[in-house]
């Protein structure tokens, strides 16, 4: 068996892991070893911001994983793809650069998390950007990820969208994640030139010359191994073959919502009646590992357009290969941008403190495929959709292993519309939609709404439709809660697993409450607050090994 020693051990290559991996080495002082389960993100498609269309049923680059029968949702499986590549998630998404809301912050540091209010968190958000508004309050110009705005490229049907929902009495936006949060607006992405800008390629890959960092890639980890109550390393295996690492000073845990509680519960970290299930001797009781799961469900509906939209540009071969060879020549036209181009922030009810809404205005119209050989396709007419997911949900999920084999896919609840507020917000949304396109402007561009249809009217009817159609927005977040008591999270506000040294938790699960927005830039965010977090203890402990004992002592 092969076995090798370094300072840290990051387990994940996503889109926190790959940031940690090259804060905590670049001052050359710490050994660092990044491992993946997937490999490099090398191809083209993962350069192209639609690429995502590529890889959204790639075994190659995609778990694929599928939630277990909703009870809620008519007993569906609702696809939740997790990225198998360096990069993550980050690298098959579509980009959509979202903080979320400040109040969501606020909510951490109010249940107990000092240090993790919107004003904290701000100065990380800010670290990650090379943002098109330069250096202000709410934004920063000298990151390693550029945000761009989709304004100057969007179709044309965005304003229409824009002008119906100033028409419904809501305000326009020039930045969702400044100081005006609420309102309709054309999104940013996270894009420089036209191509994808990951923490994989922005952060990862400068590294990679560097001596004191190694990278890992097709490697499964097993399990953490542990001295009594201490992380020493991680069993591994590649093609068969053992492997072993050691860290002489943390293991950090980079998997994601799904596969970082899965791997605590293989290394005897949880529920006690859950390990005893599987025949997984317990290191140590954590009952929260693997509770709290929280997502965005998005519901779609759909419209045939009097106006061309995407679906004209992209139906036809013809079509495709004119975009293709713009984007090739000189990376603009619909392939250099997400294709959910606007939408924004909105109260479903007046009554509500906060915008409680999220909609999505896509100038394309597409089916999900049902089956995994199929691609993402325009449907066959002029057609545009409009979605909703609600932003803060209040029912939980979990993730559970389903036996004690790394190989078998943890299972995966997501417990959907399990309280009466997210009840309410499904139906809030549908009539949120409505409004909107009820309007002139929207009205102007509109032939017929094709689903749900002009027949489905009553709470009860939007409901089942919300019901039936439904699935996740792959926002999967919060396994393994951040929180002072050890009974109902994970990890301290340091980010370490509670009664265990030397392991943290630095990814999408440790969200304490899911944030109102795309998850890739709050867990960026995490990341550059979790390795500021691990240097300086690194550089106190080393401080406190350095001090004379006598004067320890006297101390």
């Amino acid at each position: 068996m092969k076995s090798m020693d370094f300072d840290y051990i990051i387990v994940g290559a996503g889109s926190a892991g790959c940031i940690l991996a090259d804060r905590l080495s670049e001052s050359g002082q710490h050994s660092v070893l990044l491992l993946e389960a997937g490999g490099a993100d090398s191809s083209f498609w993962f350069k192209v911001p639609v690429g995502f269309t590529k890889t959204y049923y790639n075994p190659q680059y995609n778990w694929m994983y599928y939630s277990e029968p909703e009870a809620q949702l008519k007993q569906r499986k609702l696809y939740c793809p997790r990225g198998k590549v360096q990069g993550g998630s980050g690298s098959i998404n579509a980009m959509i650069y979202v903080r979320g809301q400040p109040h969501d912050f606020d909510d951490w540091a109010r249940a107990g998390n000092r240090g993790w209010g919107f004003r904290d968190v701000l100065p990380y958000f800010r670290r990650v950007e090379s943002h098109w508004a330069g250096n202000t309050e709410y934004h920063g110009a000298d990151g390693k990820i550029a945000i761009s705005s989709m304004k100057d490229g969007a179709h044309a049907i965005c304003k229409t969208f824009l002008q119906g929902a100033q028409q419904a009495g809501y305000a326009l936006t020039d930045d969702i994640n400044g100081p005006r949060y609420e309102g309709a607006t054309i999104y940013d992405i996270n894009a420089r030139n036209g191509e994808r800008s990951s923490s994989s390629f922005e952060y990862l890959h400068p590294a990679l010359s560097r001596k004191n960092l190694r990278v890992e890639r097709d490697v499964t980890v097993h399990r953490v191994i542990f001295d009594g109550k201490r992380a020493t390393g991680v069993m591994a295996t590649r093609r068969g073959e053992a492997l072993q690492f050691r860290a002489k000073r943390e293991v950090i845990l980079s998997a994601g919502a799904v596969d970082t509680p899965k791997l605590l519960q293989l290394s005897g970290v949880g529920e006690r009646a859950l390990l005893a299930k599987h025949g997984i001797d317990v290191v140590h009781e954590l009952p929260a590992v693997g509770k709290n799961l929280q997502d965005h469900l998005c519901v779609s509906f759909y419209y045939r357009a009097t106006v061309k939209t995407l679906n004209d540009d992209l139906r036809s071969l013809f079509g495709k290969v004119k975009a293709g060879l713009r984007y090739l020549t000189v990376r603009k036209g619909p392939l250099s941008m997400s294709v959910n181009q606007s939408g924004g922030f909105f109260k479903g009810d007046a009554r509500e403190a906060e915008p409680n809404m999220q909609l999505y205005f896509n100038p394309l119209s597409y089916r999900i495929p049902k089956s995994s050989k199929a691609q993402l396709e325009p449907e066959p007419y002029s057609g545009f959709l409009l979605c909703f997911n609600p932003c803060r949900p209040t029912s939980r999920g979990s993730i559970e292993i389903g036996s004690n084999r790394v190989e078998d896919a943890a299972k995966i609840h997501i417990n959907a519309l399990t309280t009466e507020k997210d009840l309410l917000e499904a139906v809030q949304g549908s009539k949120l939609i409505r409004r909107i396109m009820g309007t002139s402007a929207l009205r102007g561009i509109t032939a017929e709404e094709i689903s749900p249809g002009p027949d489905v009217k009553s709470d009860e009817a939007l409901l089942d439709y919300f019901r039936d159609q439904s699935g996740s927005i792959y926002h999967l977040c919060g396994s393994c809660a951040m929180g002072p008591d050890a009974a109902t999270s994970v990890v301290d506000e340091r980010l370490r697993v509670h009664g265990i040294d030397s392991l943290r938790i630095v990814d999408a699960s440790i969200f304490p409450n899911i944030t109102s927005g795309n998850l890739n830039a709050p867990t960026m965010m995490v990341a550059e607050k979790g390795a500021d977090m691990i240097l300086g203890d690194a550089q106190a402990a080393d401080a406190r090994a350095s001090t004379p004992a006598e004067l320890t002592a006297a101390v």
